[in-house]
């Protein structure tokens, strides 16, 4: 049987609410395979590709370039090349009449944040997907500055056969921020702690950056709580590490300071809009912050320095390391530390390598862990 299937406007976020139509990345008449990209969005966050959930032929652009629609409305048509035109337009033509944007309500109420008291720490969390019978957990790590929201294109990918739980580190995000710590171990101690009190018994972890670090210290920690380690341009794998990025970092307080420390996050410097540069000075300005994260850089990065080195702490787990290949934070050359690993160096990528080629790294991850 003939199918015909619509692309829709994506919602990236909790908090998103509508988005800008860039580019479409195919031409009407181009064939389709599920997972390729066909058009570019941008939220108030960031820029990302819509990835085709289907095969067939893209048959309509219905959104056009610098249009802005809310989330749900009606992007693009693919169908089958036997489908006539007509049953095309008249699709298009119902979709557009019966479609109501959501309300702000409507908009909030799907999955929301939790909190958990962990020791004297609250910890934010978001929580996607359903626990399966026999499928085992995944818990994503963000790194130093960040939080759950740097996994924002690869959370609900990688939910669709799985719980997946983000949270925010202390000293990030939404979590208690000032807490004196000062090592991957105690970072650790916490992640495990938060394991505990949501009931993970055992997961597949995944750390960016300094989250890697602390993935590799909570299996050194408590390894029969890990399944598996994704590392994805990770601390803890060698010394070097760009020290001026984390002093910038640190320090900025205006937008002309942050912009070209976050750029060199990004392959894509385009990527760094006023949004997020915005965000993140109001993340610096939150009391506690600026002390949380002086303490952490001290104590894992004093001096350009990664002051541990944790590759030997996998005990024997499957590890799957990404990286950038152009990553100017920390070298890609790390990518090799752990002997036996699987290595995935991704050409022309950056640092935020998750979200710049999320689509593959979604890939990468749910083979592996898969």
């Amino acid at each position: 049987m003939s199918a015909i299937f619509t692309v829709t406007m994506p919602k990236w976020g909790l908090s998103m609410q509508e988005g800008k139509v860039n580019l479409w990345l195919k031409e009407v008449g181009d064939t389709i395979n599920p997972g390729e990209e066909i058009i570019e969005v941008e939220s108030e966050k960031i820029s990302g590709a819509v990835e085709a959930a289907t095969s067939g032929v893209l048959r309509r652009q219905v959104a056009q370039p610098d249009e802005v629609l809310p989330v749900g409305a009606l992007l693009g048509v693919i169908a089958d090349a036997d489908v006539s035109d007509e049953l095309i337009d008249d699709l298009v033509t119902r979709f557009q009449a019966e479609f109501v944007p959501p309300t702000e309500d409507e908009a909030d109420a799907g999955p929301q944040t939790q909190t958990v008291q962990v020791g004297g720490v609250q910890l934010r969390y978001l929580k996607l997907g359903a626990d399966a019978a026999g499928a085992v957990p995944l818990l994503l790590i963000h790194g130093f500055g960040g939080d759950l929201n740097n996994w924002l294109f690869n959370h609900e990918p990688l939910s669709a056969s799985r719980a997946v739980y983000a949270l925010d580190l202390p000293g990030h995000g939404s979590s208690t921020k000032d807490t004196g710590i000062a090592s991957l171990d105690a970072l650790a101690e916490v992640v495990v702690g938060f394991m505990d009190a949501v009931g993970i018994e055992c997961a597949h972890l995944a750390g960016h950056s300094m989250g890697g670090g602390v993935c590799l210290a909570v299996t050194r920690r408590a390894p029969q709580k890990v399944k598996s380690l994704s590392l994805i341009a990770s601390a803890g794998l060698g010394a070097e590490i760009n020290g001026g990025y984390i002093d910038g970092f640190v320090a900025a307080a205006s937008r002309n300071a942050f912009k070209p420390v976050l750029q060199q996050l990004y392959s894509d410097a385009d990527l760094v809009t006023r949004s997020m540069i915005d965000d993140m000075l109001k993340y610096k300005r939150l009391e506690g912050v600026e002390a949380a994260l002086t303490k952490l850089s001290a104590g894992l990065f004093a001096g350009g320095v990664q002051s541990e080195q944790l590759a030997s702490a996998v005990s024997g787990k499957p590890v799957l390391v990404i990286w950038g290949e152009h990553d100017r934070i920390i070298p890609a050359s790390h990518a090799s530390a752990i002997p036996g690993a699987t290595v995935k160096v991704l050409p022309g990528q950056g640092h935020m390598v998750q979200l710049e080629a999320a689509s593959e790294v979604n890939k990468l991850i749910e083979s592996f862990i898969g």
